[in-house]
């Protein structure tokens, strides 16, 4: 049935052909959907809010701040896909309203492909509408995540520490905790109730993530001891066996230190890459933070985040027709001259950050 379908895609009689694009779109819509909301990796981290296509989305922000929270605060969010974040200030007791923008894609290939009933060629025009609709998000979800977390400020001091040298040791994850837990107060400027971690996932490059693996044979400390006059009272001290076995045999597994691990290549610095996705935007904004514009900062990030607050989200439209996050359509610009059937797919959505205390990063 399906290569019938796709067989009458190619009919001369345009009312047949239409109606079999129409069908096969109808149906393969919640397929794309369904590949939209499970591959990506950083647009995961967003909570979705879903609403209808023809409402205007808002959040209340009271109801995600403290009583005792500033009458107005910093909302992160973006107005165009791809574009910087925009920090907003909102008051708190008001309805924050989403900036929701369109993505969207258009493919098209020969009838002959079609009327051959070339099932491959027709799937790989879907992947391609599927692969630029992500594409676009990732690079939205990353500028609104870095953009954050290199504008957060919390009880005057920023979100970031210092690795000691260019692989992480533990000391660096016992500072990013601490780090974090100073900034996540209670609404008194206290101690919260339950205590919580701060620090639950950690987005990392491979090469950071070898760092990790490392500590099985690297020293860990950062003070050597000197105030002996053997070899053995001085020089770098090495972790204990049951620690080092346990990161040899744990090297595949994404946790460490309580941790989650989520490594991604978009990540790194030129010093050890040819250069990545989001290397030139760490490199500029080191240049801002340290006010010299021609020095070459191109230090790895290690972003961390704490998933266990509503922090980050999506707010996504369903099709007042379908109730889909994603619609696909035949497109009808072509003639019967041209030879060709096209598609066209898109979604509306809106992203933004509510408290930028749930991001936290580490400078290597």
């Amino acid at each position: 049935e399906q290569v019938e379908l796709v067989k009458a895609m190619a009919s001369r009689n345009r009312e047949v052909a239409y109606e079999a694009q129409m069908a096969l779109a109808e149906f393969i819509g919640p397929v794309l959907a369904e590949v939209v909301n499970q591959a990506p990796t950083l647009s995961n981290l967003f909570t979705n809010f879903q609403f209808n296509d023809m409402d205007s989305p808002s959040i209340p922000l009271d109801l995600y701040y403290d009583v005792t929270a500033p009458d107005y605060v910093k909302v992160y969010s973006t107005s165009v896909p791809g574009g910087l974040p925009t920090n907003t200030v909102t008051p708190t007791a008001s309805e924050m309203k989403f900036t929701t923008y369109r993505l969207d894609s258009a493919v098209d290939f020969d009838k002959r492909y079609a009327a051959k009933s070339r099932l491959d060629v027709v799937g790989k025009s879907f992947t391609r509408i599927a692969q630029e609709i992500l594409l676009r998000q990732e690079s939205t979800s990353a500028n609104l995540i870095l953009g954050a977390l290199a504008s957060a400020d919390t009880n005057g001091q920023d979100h970031l520490v210092t690795a000691n040298g260019s692989n992480l040791i533990l000391d660096d994850f016992n500072r990013l905790l601490t780090k974090a837990k100073r900034i996540n107060t209670a609404w008194t400027g206290g101690t919260p109730e339950g205590r919580i971690k701060g620090v639950t996932d950690l987005i990392m490059s491979p090469e950071a993530v070898q760092g990790l693996r490392a500590m099985a044979y690297n020293p860990i400390n950062t003070v050597s001891k000197v105030t002996g006059s053997s070899p053995a009272d001085t020089g770098p001290i090495a972790a204990t066996d049951e620690m080092r076995n346990a990161i040899y045999q744990n090297a595949g597994i994404p946790e460490f230190y309580g941790i989650s691990i989520m490594e991604i290549n978009e990540l790194g610095s030129t010093t050890t890459t040819a250069g990545t996705e989001y290397e030139k935007f760490t490199k500029v904004w080191n240049q801002l933070k340290h006010g010299n514009t021609t020095a070459d900062y191109d230090d790895d990030l290690v972003i961390g985040l704490d998933r266990s607050r509503e922090s980050l989200f999506r707010a996504v439209a369903l099709d007042s027709e379908t109730g889909s996050e994603f619609t696909l359509l035949a497109d009808d610009q072509y003639s019967i001259r041209q030879q060709k059937i096209g598609y066209f797919g898109s979604l509306e959505e809106g992203r933004m950050i509510l408290d930028d205390r749930v991001l936290t990063g580490i400078t290597i």
